[in-house]
């Protein structure tokens, strides 16, 4: 190091280039680099999210259609054979309420469940949730269980 290639340490000096709009001897006066007239040269100027100069934006281009119900019930569809894995690592034996469901994370504490069909079920279980489909029914009764509707 020497008196030619002396250099505050980094980070330490934090002055951004010239200050704007200080008088015309600082070169940098008049608009403060604004450029003329326009929007972006006027203060208080923010751009709309999704503006494109004026042009039609793309959210406004593109066509809309259909609708959401705002009535619609969404559950959370767990199939037969997840509650057959259960039984097989013996973390339920005969009883699987909603609480069961949520302990094992195969459900949260607000969603609404719904029994599917898939997979095959052999063990005998009392099962109480939301819903149930007339496949997941049938299998449960016929292994021996019940299913009862929250």
């Amino acid at each position: 190091m020497d008196l030619n290639n002396l250099q505050p340490a980094e980070g330490s000096t934090n002055r951004a280039g010239k200050r704007l709009g200080r008088g015309q001897g600082s070169g940098k006066g008049g608009t403060a680099a604004r450029g003329h007239k326009g929007a972006k040269s006027r203060s208080g100027y923010s751009k709309k999210i999704g503006f494109e100069g004026g042009q039609m934006p793309l959210q406004r281009r593109v066509p809309k259609f259909g609708f959401t119900n705002i009535n619609r019930k969404e559950y959370k569809g767990i199939n037969l054979d997840k509650l057959q894995e259960l039984v097989d690592n013996k973390v339920v034996k005969d009883t699987i309420t909603f609480d069961t469901l949520i302990e094992n994370r195969l459900a949260r504490k607000n969603d609404l469940v719904k029994i599917l069909g898939g997979g095959e079920l052999k063990a005998s279980l009392k099962i109480s949730v939301h819903k149930f489909t007339a496949t997941a029914k049938a299998a449960i009764e016929k292994a021996g269980g019940e299913a009862i509707n929250l």
